[in-house]
């Protein structure tokens, strides 16, 4: 069985965030980074069937020289191999990343393809259910469970209050899996040593047809605006009470 995990290198959560000079993304110069966490749950999942059945785990990321150090910390894990994209991200919308990412999971005939729920930095959630419909693949996301029976699935999808959900379906299949899936494991002396002689495959834009024309771009990001106002009702315990109700219910609508 072999499993493809796309995982993202992001900027750690503790990072003093500055907007860049051109007000579209923030200054990464002095930023630290890591995986996405929901990517390394997405990978301990893969890295769990593979113990189970067998197979191989290749990790696929997208990003400048730095990510690599990202894939050598998946490598260290367990993963056998590693595909890098070498591009700038901030240049790519979701459907970009995606139609890149399936031209690279194409070549591999991946039987399951998983992804993390979404990015920490953008959050949009969207770039696995993408893949799999350029892809023309099955796809489910907000993955809690995992079951592989031969040539098919049975997954379970958390939905709200509490709900969760049940499906089966065929391989090949792209999941988005949920944080919190399974227990994170830590590199091992003996992984980091053999993550130096694992294979990693660089490919450009160019080699899987070019880079995409961006359909959404971000035309400025900025700091919420903080502001104070204070208002004071006046008239009585009950009169001012009654304002005060009314202003939470329809201005601040906390009810």
């Amino acid at each position: 069985m072999k499993i493809l995990v796309a995982i993202k290198q992001v900027p750690m959560r503790d990072s003093q965030l500055r907007i860049a000079p051109s007000a579209r993304w923030i200054d990464e110069d002095a930023l630290n980074f890591e995986i996405n966490e929901p990517d390394a749950y997405a990978l301990e999942e893969a890295l769990q069937l593979k113990e189970k059945h067998g197979g191989e785990v290749v990790v696929l990321c997208a990003g400048p020289e730095r990510a690599g150090q990202t894939i050598r910390e998946a490598l260290a894990k367990g993963a056998d191999r590693a595909i890098h994209l070498e591009l700038d991200l901030n240049s790519l919308d979701t459907l970009g990343m995606a139609r890149l990412l399936a031209h690279a999971c194409a070549a591999e005939k991946a039987d399951l393809i998983l992804t993390g729920l979404q990015s920490d930095d953008l959050g949009s959630g969207q770039t696995g259910v993408v893949m799999a419909e350029l892809m023309g693949v099955a796809h489910s996301t907000i993955i809690m469970q995992v079951e592989v029976n031969g040539s098919t699935l049975r997954v379970k999808r958390e939905l709200e209050n509490g709900w969760f959900q049940h499906i089966e379906m065929p391989l090949p299949a792209v999941l988005t899996i949920q944080s919190g899936l399974n227990k994170l494991r830590y590199a091992t002396l003996m992984g980091i040593k053999k993550a130096k002689n694992k294979e990693v495959k660089k490919l450009t834009a160019t080699e899987l047809g070019g880079m995409p024309a961006a359909v959404v771009w971000t035309d400025k990001i900025y700091a919420p605006h903080k502001s104070k106002q204070s208002q004071i009702f006046e008239g009585d315990a009950k009169t001012a009470a009654t304002q005060l109700v009314e202003k939470l219910k329809f201005e601040a609508r906390v009810f």
